[in-house]
């Protein structure tokens, strides 16, 4: 495999992965329904796509860092989302 077949074998991969999470993130918006996410395995997911998408850059590969910048922006935005709801339930009680 040539490095053009490699290329296009990243960004079928990163479409696939990253269209697969863009709709469960959008099904997350629209519900606003995070009760069944853990907070530390999101967390810890969050980070892990910041690492990927630091080493996309330093490869400067850019079907990893295409896929990564999306997938960390969903991410935070959900994280958020989830701190924020969760810190509201807090202070009812």
């Amino acid at each position: 495999m040539n490095f053009v077949s490699l290329e296009w074998l990243g960004y079928i991969a990163a479409t696939l992965t990253t269209g697969s999470f863009a709709l469960q993130a959008w099904h997350t918006f629209r519900t606003r329904d995070v009760s069944g996410i853990s907070l530390g395995m999101y967390s810890a997911f969050t980070l892990g796509v910041a690492l990927w998408l630091a080493y996309g850059l330093v490869l400067r590969s850019w079907p990893i860092t295409i896929a990564n910048m999306v997938t960390l922006a969903l991410a935070l935005s959900i994280l958020a989302m989830k701190v924020a709801i969760e810190t509201r339930r807090r202070r009812r009680r």
